[in-house]
């Protein structure tokens, strides 16, 4: 009895959840044929932040696959404009103040579309970071998106028995 109690402890299943479908995306992003190309990229820090939400409390609204997916496009894409608009230089007041601008603008549309997703904001402050392009929309953002929507839905619905997602709009 103790023993099927601790293999169905909820922490426990969360973080085999959670750590599978990070392994695949980091296998992917470093040891895949993809890896080194331009299709490599699958893996951002934020994804893990995605996974606590997902695989460990899956009933959250935040978990929700139109949160997940389109929070992390929307949060990208602000800090995608910021780098094209803002050319970021050396110079530090401004940098600042434009990683603070970007997450403030991501939070702000986030409540108003109603897609929440807190992992997402990460995602403004490395795209500023790292300088990237709009093709990191794609790799990784969107892909890794619905790699941990789609991990979600396996471990939660199909393995677990749960309910998710709870809606999909």
């Amino acid at each position: 009895m103790k023993i099927k109690k601790i293999i169905c402890w909820p922490p426990l299943l969360g973080g085999v959840g959670a750590g599978v479908t990070i392994t695949i995306l980091a296998y992917i992003t470093f040891e895949s044929i993809l890896s080194g190309t331009n299709y490599g990229l699958w893996l951002t820090a934020a994804f893990g932040s995605s996974a606590v939400v997902v695989f460990g409390y899956p009933q959250n609204e935040f978990a929700q696959p139109k949160n997940v997916f389109f929070s992390h496009l929307l949060c990208a894409f602000i800090g995608i404009v910021f780098v094209t608009l803002f050319k970021i230089s050396q110079d530090r007041t401004i940098f600042f103040l434009i990683i603070g601008l970007a997450v403030g603008i991501s939070v702000m549309l986030m409540m108003y579309f109603k897609i929440t997703h807190p992992p997402a904001g990460g995602n403004a402050i490395v795209i500023i970071m790292a300088q990237e392009s709009f093709q990191f929309l794609i790799f990784p953002i969107m892909v890794g998106a619905v790699t941990i929507i789609l991990g979600g839905i396996i471990y939660n619905r199909l393995i677990l028995k749960k309910k998710y997602p709870l809606k999909w709009l």
